[in-house]
């Protein structure tokens, strides 16, 4: 039995930009003298939109967001963000080949807090674009990461182009440790493994009890 589908989060899975994004986040909070460590951003802000992370921000170290400032702050920040990641390859090694071989296994899609400007920037530069027949993005739904929301829009987006019915129930991560998946069916080291062998052997139940790869 093989997938009706691969929703792929992008940050984090596919790209290795949340090192970027927060060198970027760190710029903007140094001109209002705010420091942002890498250790805070991975444990309270990864997985948030660009309007999420602003937000609590604002709430956890003052940052001034109103007046329609967020919309500036998210603007120059996406302004920065695809200028760095234009000028060098952020995929995860692997990534490429692993999305080409799956996209060929069964549809693609993309659910993702990112802005759809900066997902597109950086498929550009290894000619993944055509390949996600959907990509939700941030902004795109009623709520951004971490709600369901992107996730269930690509389905129904998917479940629509392509005439078939995909349940989430059915659904099947790089940025967390293997002892910090506690609930996974199963664990790769890196996206390189992910196979439509494996995804196969997932949906199908074959794959077992939790177990890494």
């Amino acid at each position: 039995m093989k997938p009706d589908a691969v929703v792929f989060d992008f940050d984090g899975v596919l790209a290795d930009s949340e090192p970027l994004h927060l060198r970027v986040y760190q710029e903007l909070l140094a001109e209002e003298h705010l420091t942002l460590p890498p250790a805070e951003y991975y444990a309270r802000y990864l997985g948030y939109d660009d309007v999420g992370v602003f937000e609590a921000l604002a709430r956890d170290k003052g940052l001034r967001i109103a007046n329609g400032r967020i919309d500036e702050l998210i603007t120059r920040k996406a302004e920065l963000f695809q200028r760095r990641a234009a000028a060098q390859h952020v995929l995860f090694p692997g990534a490429a080949a692993s999305v080409q071989a799956i996209s060929a296994h069964c549809p693609v899609a993309i659910a993702s807090g990112a802005l759809r400007e900066d997902i597109e920037t950086i498929l550009r530069s290894t000619q993944l674009v055509s390949i996600f027949s959907v990509i939700v993005a941030a902004g795109e739904t009623p709520q951004g990461k971490p709600a369901p929301d992107p996730y269930a829009r690509a389905l129904a987006l998917l479940a629509d182009r392509h005439k078939s019915t995909m349940r989430p129930e059915r659904s099947v991560t790089t940025s967390y440790e293997a002892r910090d998946l506690g609930s996974s069916d199963f664990i790769v080291p890196d996206i390189s493994h992910v196979t439509p062998e494996l995804l196969d052997r997932v949906v199908s139940g074959r794959a077992g009890a939790r177990r890494e790869a």
